[in-house]
């Protein structure tokens, strides 16, 4: 009687059959993007901001608008103006060609924001790994940039007017951080319109037409009672004929506070502007 061995096959305690040899699982390899700094995201679209600003043409406009202002004003008009024994007409004329250049500056501004909005530039950079006021506060840097040489050759052609600060060192300085300020408040606020605008060119009309308006309307040309009666208090409280009326002060040496109070509002009021309208341009190029 034959007796049957039964064959007994090894299992794997993990339920899997070997043949001598051990099956290994690939784990996945995780990919992770190198993480930009925001700072350093700020530097590369301010940089490429001053690149445009050279390649456009408007660090040549930053220039001429002052000498062009010049000739067409200082010119024509010193004469005139030079045969009062109180006036030089010079150091009149500084004030409205440094706030003429910040127009200058004003309307780039707009027309920047304009046009990364109409050509998509703010959509593309929804897409990126990007804080959202990077874009804005690069272009801040760019119109402070060109700011700072539009303001230095206004004060280039000034001297080679004439004009000489009779202030002292703090009321010299104080002279150019009025410009500043003025500058950077309305570039802000045009930068602000720029990207609630969907046409480059009507922006800059429509920040240009006002500025000519409250430029020849002011003070900065020729004396208060040079206009009509009628028209003399609006050209000595509109903010214009503040400036630079403050600008001749700190340049004089005569400032005093109670000069400098208007300038001050103003510019506070330009900020709240600026600064609620760049919001409202931000929700829309995020949306």
């Amino acid at each position: 009687m034959h007796t049957a061995r039964a064959n007994t096959a090894r299992v794997d305690p993990a339920g899997v059959g070997r043949a001598g040899a051990t099956d290994t699982v690939a784990t996945p390899t995780v990919i992770t993007r190198p993480r930009t700094h925001a700072t350093a995201q700020w530097w590369a679209l301010t940089i490429r901001g001053l690149r445009a600003i050279f390649r456009n043409g408007e660090i040549i406009f930053a220039f001429a608008a002052p000498v062009l202002l010049a000739i067409c004003f200082y010119l024509p008009l010193r004469s005139i103006m030079d045969a009062d024994p109180d006036m030089d007409y010079a150091a009149f004329l500084m004030p409205i060609i440094s706030l003429q250049s910040v127009s200058f500056v004003a309307s780039s501004a707009a027309m920047r924001a304009s046009v990364d909005t109409t050509k998509g530039i703010n959509t593309r950079f929804r897409t990126m790994p990007m804080p959202v006021a990077i874009p804005t506060l690069a272009r801040f840097g760019t119109n402070g940039a060109l700011l700072v040489i539009s303001v230095i050759c206004a004060a280039v052609t000034s001297l080679v007017m004439g004009w000489r600060p009779a202030g002292s060192v703090l009321e010299t300085v104080g002279l150019f951080a009025v410009v500043l300020a003025v500058g950077l408040l309305i570039a802000i606020l045009a930068d602000a319109l720029g990207l609630l605008s969907n046409s480059p060119e009507a922006t800059s009309q429509a920040l240009s037409l006002p500025i000519l308006v409250l430029g020849l309307l002011s003070t900065g040309f020729v004396p208060e009672d040079q206009f009509p009666e009628w028209i003399q208090p609006f050209v000595r409280n509109q903010p214009i004929s503040q400036f630079a009326t403050s600008m001749r002060a700190l340049s004089d040496g005569t400032v005093t506070l109670e000069i400098l109070t208007p300038t001050i509002w103003w510019c506070v009021g330009l900020g709240i502007a600026g600064v609620f309208l760049t919001g409202l341009g931000i929700r829309k190029a995020v949306r």
